[in-house]
């Protein structure tokens, strides 16, 4: 088996996060400032097995595109151009960033740790690859 990878795609910074091998257990991978995602993303699958990548589709709460759907569907198509052995597919995000925050004050994080952004963005991205395995796999 091979790794499932999640990106919370966002205009400045991007969260990261995986599965291990067999696919039971999704971790927070790392934040990327965004212009530097796909040359870290084309580094990390050259070292890690990687079967799919679920990207969040950001989504209004009605269910309407968000004004950064444009930016995920442009990285998407950039993504299957260059990597078209490695799927993408497109996963409902919405209220992800509420519940990342919520996981911080369930944690006990205090005020400061929880105002970390690259923090918010990898819990982000890790809820939504928890709810694609739990949905998906």
């Amino acid at each position: 088996m091979a790794r499932i990878l999640a990106i919370d795609y966002g205009k400045k910074r991007t969260g990261l996060a995986v599965t291990d091998m067999l696919q039971i257990v999704p971790g927070a991978l790392d934040t990327v400032e965004t212009p530097k995602l796909m040359a870290y993303l084309n580094d990390y699958v050259k070292r890690e097995s990687v079967e799919k990548i679920v990207i969040g589709e950001p989504r209004q709460p009605n269910g309407m595109p968000s004004e950064n759907m444009q930016r995920v569907q442009q990285f998407k198509a950039q993504w299957q151009k260059a990597h078209p052995d490695i799927p993408i597919v497109g996963y409902d995000e919405r209220f992800t960033s509420v519940m990342a925050h919520q996981t911080m004050i369930d944690a006990g994080l205090h005020k400061k740790a929880r105002q970390d952004k690259a923090l918010t963005d990898r819990i982000s991205a890790t809820i939504i690859l928890q709810s694609y395995m739990q949905g998906n796999l």
